[in-house]
């Protein structure tokens, strides 16, 4: 065994690993409560193929939220769930590379010095005995762990997620699953570009559900897609629905697309009374709570009954109330969704008591931006108080934070500005010329 390496040497050589540790990513509380509850939520089936990949994120979760104990049994969970996913009782392999690079980080940051060098030789003699196929490229299975954890964070990381797949598929493509993730990123990340793009994906998705036959939750992006050029897939999505009834609980069955499929293509109420059903199966699943009460939401805001139907909102409000005590860290976004139902249901002192509390805490930058933009529109069409709503965009915008709700911020700030009709477009004029 080579002698124990300087302090500098050491952290050169963690550095220049390739894990959690080192793939920039983001590190705020609101995307790692949401991404544990979301891991959490897939489960772990019996032959999940990213099952060693979802305990290695998770393990770089809990290290980030403090909690290193737990950080180091998902790591060693990880290690087990690659060797019974490999049918080997081996403790080497290239899939075992981001692990040991995650557990020397570990063993770091808790000043394990010694076990710190051993998975750094570890992966050193892993990374020599299997050397990538491609010179100057990294191993195909890197590629995939790298491709599948980049798929959690954000559009622009989804993006280079979709390259890390391409190369491991080029380089090892008899993995079905690689195939199938890559052509689910790609729809995650492109379903809104433009007709050539969509065109090409829709083709990869067909040969992926050849190849995959038994992925329920790619079969219902396949009819979306379908359903997308225009085909009637009623039919197809109720069969669909009945395979989707016999699988195992798990976010990764595919409820989460298909109800989309059947709000958008079949009928919000259909949505429902599946979401129901589903629920009625498993009374004790959270995930299945959680979707049930997008379905009721969506109702509510984008169907056309006027009056509301009591029972509705009723039972909308009951879910939403349960679900944020079943996700108490990661609530955020389903407890600014119960106060606009309030809001709708004409219960505005309850609504103004959610954002109020809300409006209170202590939030990271992230979960501060959507509830300002979030809070921003709801005083300006249910309290009708303009300014305020100004202020609050604003508020969300000055956070450099890049998302979905900075940019409608700014695009309301600049609606306000291009028609020249407020008393503070001066105001707004000015803080959009400084915004960085």
């Amino acid at each position: 065994m080579s002698a124990a390496p300087s302090q500098t040497t050491l952290e050169s050589k963690l550095v220049a690993l390739q894990c959690h540790f080192t793939w920039d990513l983001d590190t705020s509380e609101t995307t790692l409560y949401c991404l544990k509850d979301k891991l959490e939520d897939i489960g772990t089936e019996e032959g999940y193929s990213w099952l060693g990949h979802s305990y290695n994120l998770q393990g770089y979760i809990h290290y980030q939220l403090g909690l290193s104990n737990d950080a180091c049994r998902f790591l060693s969970k990880a290690a087990e769930a690659f060797r019974q996913m490999r049918n080997t009782v081996s403790d080497e392999g290239p899939w075992l590379v981001v692990n040991h690079g995650n557990l020397a980080w570990l063993h770091y940051h808790r000043r394990e010095r010694a076990e710190c060098h051993a998975h750094l030789l570890k992966v050193e003699t892993m990374m020599n005995e299997y050397p990538s196929p491609t010179q100057g490229e990294l191993h195909p299975e890197i590629y995939a762990e790298k491709a599948w954890t980049l798929m959690k964070f954000g559009t622009d990381k989804r993006l280079q997620a979709t390259d890390y797949f391409q190369k491991a598929i080029r380089m090892q493509p008899d993995m079905v699953e690689w195939h199938t993730s890559h052509v689910i990123g790609l729809e995650n990340t492109l379903r809104y570009t433009d007709k050539k793009l969509v065109a090409d994906i829709f083709e990869k998705m067909k040969i992926a559900k050849e190849h995959d036959p038994e992925n329920l939750y790619l079969a219902a992006l396949y009819l979306e897609a379908r359903a997308k050029q225009g085909k009637n897939i009623e039919s197809e999505a109720r069969e669909l629905a009945r395979r989707v009834l016999r699988k195992p609980i798990s976010s990764y069955s595919g409820i989460t697309p298909l109800l989309r499929l059947y709000r958008i293509y079949v009928s919000m109420d259909e949505a429902i009374d599946l979401a129901e059903e589903i629920l009625g199966r498993h009374p004790d699943e959270r995930y299945l709570k959680k979707c049930a009460s997008l379905c009721y939401k969506k109702r509510i805001f984008q169907g056309s009954d006027n009056p509301l139907d009591h029972s509705m909102i009723d039972r909308a409000i009951s879910l939403h109330r349960e679900v944020i005590t079943l996700y108490p860290l990661s609530s955020l976004t389903i407890e600014i969704s119960l106060a606009d139902i309030y809001a709708k249901s004409n219960e505005q002192a309850k609504a103004d008591h959610i954002y109020k509390e809300l409006l209170k805490k202590d939030l990271d930058p992230e979960g501060a931006q959507m509830l300002y933009n979030c809070y921003a529109k709801y005083v300006h069409f249910i309290r009708k108080e303009s300014y305020k709503s100004i202020d609050y965009h604003m508020k969300a915008a000055a956070i450099l934070h890049q998302s979905s709700y900075r940019k409608n911020s700014i695009n309301t700030l600049e609606r306000i500005r291009a028609r020249n009709r407020n008393r503070m477009c001066r105001e707004i004029d000015e803080f959009l010329n400084n915004l960085q």
